[in-house]
């Protein structure tokens, strides 16, 4: 029987006092919400540093054409400067919250760049040893083969909401990650995932409305910036 929709905090959760997106402090306020997961976004630079942050540039510094140097004074609306991946990571490894780090892996302007990101985000967490603690997801749809061909037992969704589950799944990739427009364009891939043993996410559902209506559907989790509302509302 279905229990309700888990609730990942699209971000971080920093619709919050004192919190901004892709912050330490928007992963911990999720950490403390015991949340199924929290996202953020990751960028690579010239020099293989990762980068945390939405945007592909911020304040007019282009994160993957940058050096660490020219990212690392970079400040975000709550003071924090901008996060290295690793920096989630460490979080990550010594929290005893349950809640997962969905990292979203942004399309960067060439292949190889890509592939660098991919490479150096799986050896990160590798490194920590917190594979049980992270899933992957990607609008590329090269950026999660290449993700399921380094890390065979990763949790990998695509998000572009343009192929079947069933293209998926024969290509190794274990869930979608849909907006809720490809979702209601396609009720019927909710149950096309879920009798191929893959994992529905909805992107990103913030109104009271939506959230009742993707819970009903038996989305397995659903993306918000509100997600001390949806806790209310999939109990």
């Amino acid at each position: 029987m279905f229990a309700g929709s888990k609730v990942i905090a699209h971000r971080g959760y920093w619709t919050t006092p004192g919190s901004a997106q892709n912050s330490r402090t928007s992963l911990q306020k999720a950490l403390d919400l015991n949340i199924y997961g929290s996202e953020i976004d990751v960028w690579i630079t010239t020099d293989g540093k990762l980068m945390v942050n939405h945007d592909a540039d911020f304040n007019g510094v282009v994160l993957e054409k940058a050096s660490y140097k020219d990212c690392k004074n970079l400040t975000l609306k709550n003071g924090e400067k901008m996060p290295q991946l690793k920096d989630l990571l460490k979080m990550m490894k010594k929290t005893k919250s349950k809640t997962k780090l969905i990292i979203e892996i942004k399309t960067h302007s060439t292949l190889e760049a890509n592939k660098r990101a991919v490479q150096a985000t799986v050896n990160a967490v590798k490194k920590y040893g917190i594979q049980d603690k992270v899933e992957y997801i990607a609008f590329s749809h090269d950026v999660c083969l290449e993700l399921v061909r380094l890390d065979k037992q990763a949790k990998v969704a695509y998000l572009s909401g343009n192929k079947t589950p069933a293209q998926l799944h024969q290509e190794g990739i274990t869930g979608i990650d849909y907006h809720i427009g490809a979702l209601r364009k396609h009720p019927e891939w909710i149950k096309e995932a879920h009798d191929l043993g893959m994992t529905v996410n909805v992107w990103t559902v913030s109104d009271k409305a939506g959230i009742e209506e993707m819970n009903k559907a038996g989305v397995d989790y659903i993306t918000t910036n509100e997600p001390v509302l949806a806790i209310d509302l999939t109990r």
